[in-house]
């Protein structure tokens, strides 16, 4: 494939693409017109599927986004036969992974499995960035996981799956329910450490995620052979100490095909540190796999547009198989003045 230029493109109310198949029509002209060759639809957002769901029907869950279920439509299938029509390669985005919902109560998930809720130390349920968790080292959580993944590499043609900062992830802070903690004593005849932050504990949940992983993966090969694993970790070892994603051992062990690291930097000089720290940490024959996640606002300011194009350029430099932007809206403000800015630096 020639040099990834990929887009997220996000669910209603941060994106309008995916409300109708005119909106889903115009983005991808757009989107053709501008360059772009790989798009990453949302399809798992806020405890729903965006496309009708065999697997959410039998947990007794919503089959659908209820915007969606109203109109009648299966948004993944419309945006995969206009990507096709335009040589776009298409890779579902699961953006909530293991987090259950936005609400504080943890939504329609974890109401009808209260014993899913991740758990910390002081017994409550984990909440962070603004999102309620799923315990991810639950058995049953992660079979609900592995079975939306195969059912959307089964049923749809698509060209892989990707996770992000929240699959295979859980805040560092669980770990603390009964399913776990059992876990642990069979390991080590003893409790946890109080304290979440403590390295081996860490790492040993970190495993227990990487484990998830190794399974998932071979779960879409067996179902696609050619299908790609992409995941888009935040920032190493950030993501470890804080989401328990170990993703050096994730390339290390072969488990993904892609790695798009969310170096969600404002200016160059914070983009390059962890550009630089990417080359440090990760073998150099691995480098190929890394197509960066980069915001188009980032730390609340927008990245400007000679800092975008060195952005680009130091991924080239270093091998880099491209970039990966956050999101599509992104591209048209202004009157489409980060697209266009973008072209002409193409080449």
């Amino acid at each position: 494939m020639s040099e990834i230029r990929g887009v997220w493109i996000a669910n209603r109310p941060h994106s309008k693409v995916l409300e109708s198949r005119q909106n889903i029509i115009e983005a991808l002209d757009f989107l053709s017109f501008y360059g772009f060759n790989l798009l990453f639809p949302v399809v798992w957002n806020r405890g729903y599927t965006l496309y009708p769901s065999q697997i959410m029907n039998h947990y007794h869950l919503p089959a659908i986004d209820p915007f969606f279920e109203k109109q009648q439509r299966d948004p993944l299938a419309e945006i995969i036969t206009e990507a096709r029509q335009r040589n776009f390669q298409i890779i579902p985005w699961l953006e909530y992974g293991f987090a259950a919902s936005h609400q504080a109560n943890g939504g329609h998930i974890l109401q009808q499995y209260p014993h899913w809720q991740a758990i910390d130390r002081n017994g409550t349920t984990v909440r962070q960035g603004g999102l309620t968790w799923m315990n991810a080292f639950h058995p049953e959580v992660q079979q609900f996981m592995q079975s939306i993944i195969k059912e959307i590499i089964s049923n749809y043609d698509v060209d892989g799956i990707q996770g992000c900062d929240r699959l295979p992830a859980l805040p560092v802070t669980a770990g603390y329910d009964s399913v776990t903690i059992g876990q642990y004593q069979a390991s080590f005849a003893k409790q946890p450490p109080d304290n979440h932050q403590n390295q081996d504990w860490i790492q040993w949940r970190a495993n227990l995620l990487t484990k998830f992983l190794a399974e998932m993966y071979q779960g879409v090969k067996t179902i696609k052979p050619q299908a790609i694993v992409s995941l888009s970790p935040a920032v190493y070892p950030f993501c470890l100490n804080n989401l328990l994603q170990d993703s050096k051992a994730w390339v290390d062990q072969g488990l993904c095909d892609m790695i798009h690291p969310q170096i969600y930097r404002s200016n160059f000089f914070g983009y390059n540190q962890e550009v630089k720290k990417i080359v440090k940490t990760f073998e150099p024959n691995s480098l190929a796999k890394f197509a960066p996640g980069i915001a188009f606002t980032a730390n609340g300011k927008d990245v400007s547009h000679q800092d975008l194009i060195k952005y680009i350029k130091t991924n080239r430099d270093r091998h880099f198989s491209g970039q990966v932007f956050f999101h599509y809206e992104g591209l048209r403000k202004n009157n489409d003045a980060v697209a266009i800015a973008l072209a002409k630096s193409a080449n």
